[in-house]
């Protein structure tokens, strides 16, 4: 009989890119690689986020693409920040059209316009592209920031080789766990803010907050993360590469207690999962897992020859 384990563990590998997603996911970032070259100046461009660290989840969004300009677009460096922000705004508009840019803080996003279907399907196509110009400045880059109208420092590099390192010493399955941490905090249900802002405070707290070593049970792990980033979430998280603003300046005191009361219940819902399977109550148990890890229905799996959705099966009980 499939168990909580089980589930979590089904769950981390539907949560894995396949090949038609990463091929899609190339020729998009290509295509906007290849145009922008034909706009500006570029010295060289490259993968960097969750996508470049194998964190991302889906549906497959916002993938991040640093382009570091070259000696000719030096002029924006001099400027407010917002001035190369508008200058790749308006490039970009020429050949995806106003409907698709939207402006943020560091980067321009570009929408493709994908739908999304249930279960986060999108017949394997991206969502969407964040374009984030970038000078070189030595062993570190700059990059705008129209919040604070400066440019500030950051090294994706580094966060990438700190992902990297901490998957390494947690049995190659600390890219997971976060993963569907991330997921559960995409979901719906917790409303238009998520627990967790950004994402990417997830990823810096697991560098910490998963420590010890995989102990092998994905249930487990998955109830002491939640109840770990529960504990700390009030705590100040500084960037990893030491450089930039706290990546928890993105919350206040309030969004903090609402993330950590969130964190804690997810918590409590594993636990419940776990222990009610623990004596042979998998459907009650199962019960605990759907508002989890997010969205409706979650956990597709292959029973002998055929689909079962455990989700679709407890509401026909």
């Amino acid at each position: 009989m499939l168990s909580t384990n089980d589930a979590f563990k089904k769950f981390k590998h539907r949560l894995e890119l396949n090949t038609r997603e990463q091929d899609n996911a190339s020729a998009r970032q290509n295509e906007v690689r290849d145009f922008l070259k034909t706009k500006f100046q570029i010295e060289r461009s490259f993968l960097t986020g969750s996508y470049a660290r194998y964190t991302k989840t889906k549906p497959l969004k916002d993938i991040d693409i640093f382009f570091v300009l070259g000696k000719d677009e030096k002029h924006y460096h001099d400027k407010p920040a917002s001035a190369v922000l508008d200058a790749f705004y308006d490039a970009l508009v020429e050949k995806y059209g106003t409907s698709a840019m939207r402006k943020q803080d560091r980067s321009i996003n570009v929408d493709f316009g994908v739908k999304v279907g249930e279960e986060d399907k999108t017949d394997y196509r991206i969502l969407s592209i964040d374009v984030v110009p970038a000078f070189d400045v030595g062993t570190e880059y700059e990059i705008p920031d129209t919040a604070s109208g400066k440019w500030i420092k950051t090294d994706p590099e580094i966060h990438a080789q700190k992902a990297v390192d901490a998957y390494r010493a947690y049995s190659n399955e600390w890219k997971g766990l976060v993963r569907m941490v991330k997921y559960w905090n995409n979901n719906p249900k917790h409303g238009d803010q998520k627990p967790v802002k950004p994402s990417f405070l997830i990823e810096v707290m697991a560098l910490e907050c998963l420590d010890g070593g995989w102990g092998g049970s994905y249930e487990r792990e998955m109830q002491g993360f939640f109840a770990t980033l529960a504990s700390r979430i009030k705590e100040e998280w500084p960037d990893p590469a030491d450089l930039g603003p706290p990546i928890s300046n993105g919350m206040d005191l309030e969004r903090k207690e609402r993330a950590e009361r969130l964190l804690k219940e997810a918590a409590r819902e594993v636990t419940l999962a776990i222990n009610l399977t623990r004596q042979g109550k998998n459907t009650d148990g199962f019960r605990h897992l759907p508002d989890l890890v997010g969205g409706d229905q979650p956990f597709n799996f292959n029973v002998g020859g055929a689909m079962w959705n455990f989700s679709a099966y407890l509401s026909r009980r």
